[in-house]
């Protein structure tokens, strides 16, 4: 992949949808090629940066995060390509 993560994929990532609500993660890698990562980089996912969930629809998908200070809903498909570290 291109470029450097600043914040490693290992053991204590994981997939962005999977990180509860009201919980703030740092981006840690991008799995995903083509347009959807053109997507996901363009819309702020960068790695190194702070992301927020915090709030999921009815049925689970789509998820608000909060990417710095813009507000986007992501499906799961999507936001599953994006490994992040926990924040305690």
């Amino acid at each position: 992949m291109p470029g450097t993560d600043p914040v490693k994929a290992d053991a204590c990532t994981v997939p962005l949808h999977r990180l509860p609500l009201r919980t703030r993660g740092r981006v840690a890698a991008i799995k995903a090629d083509g347009s959807v990562r053109r997507r996901l980089l363009d819309l702020g996912f960068v790695p190194g940066t702070v992301v927020e969930p915090v709030r999921r629809s009815p049925f689970g998908e789509p998820t608000a995060y909060r990417v710095r200070s813009s507000l986007m809903a992501l499906r799961n498909e999507h936001a599953g390509s994006i490994l992040v570290k926990p924040l305690l």
